[in-house]
């Protein structure tokens, strides 16, 4: 893969945030905090966000709701390779751009499919949890297949899938389950849509 970087976004590019800061920021936090108290339910996204590419508008919403200027972010390859992603991202978050995937509290992911392993990102510590990586994918696809989810905020089970995701992406989820309350949590964007894999929730594949 190429490392050149594309040129940095125009100032016009830039200004092209939030229509309404506020507004749209607590709808997009709203959706989030919804998504995370229903592990695996697809909620609604909408945002009006045009963002450079790879950036999409639901990752780009995500990041201008979640981060600021204590919250480093991480960019996956192909993120990253676009400089004007991350001119991008520090305008209209003041959040630092990190090549430490440790050291971040959001990681943007936009190939899921070569999703790093979870132990290189923050796990967090006993006496602060909540220090960890917060990974935020963009998947072409959520769907009720293949896995099965079990955990709080899920009555019974529900079924649910992504797509890309890695081959051993259960078994990486089970070794992330085991370091409960530490370990990495995931929000899954596609067009119109967040979804929410907090580290409590169980997965098994189905048969």
């Amino acid at each position: 893969m190429s490392t050149e970087q594309t040129p940095a976004a125009s100032t016009s590019e830039l200004a092209l945030g939030f229509s309404d800061p506020v507004r749209e920021a607590q709808a997009t936090f709203k959706a989030v905090m919804w998504a995370v108290s229903r592990p695996g339910h697809r909620m609604p996204l909408a945002t009006n966000l045009k963002p450079p590419a790879p950036l999409t508008p639901e990752m780009a919403a995500l990041a201008l709701a979640l981060a600021d200027y204590e919250t480093p972010l991480w960019l996956d390859p192909m993120l990253a390779k676009h400089k004007g992603v991350a001119d991008f991202l520090r305008f209209h978050t003041g959040a630092p751009i990190t090549d430490d995937p440790a050291a971040a509290r959001f990681a943007l992911v936009r190939e899921p499919g070569n999703l790093p392993p979870f132990t290189d990102f923050a796990q967090g510590i006993p006496e602060y949890p909540d220090r960890s990586t917060t990974l935020i994918l963009a998947v072409t696809m959520l769907s009720d297949a293949p896995f099965t989810l079990e955990g709080p905020g899920i009555k019974s089970t529900r079924s649910f899938g992504a797509t890309p995701l890695p081959a051993d992406f259960a078994t990486r989820w089970a070794d992330n389950r085991l370091l409960f309350p530490l370990g990495v949590d995931l929000l899954f964007t596609t067009s119109g849509l967040v979804s929410a894999l907090p580290r409590s929730t169980r997965i098994t594949a189905e048969a």
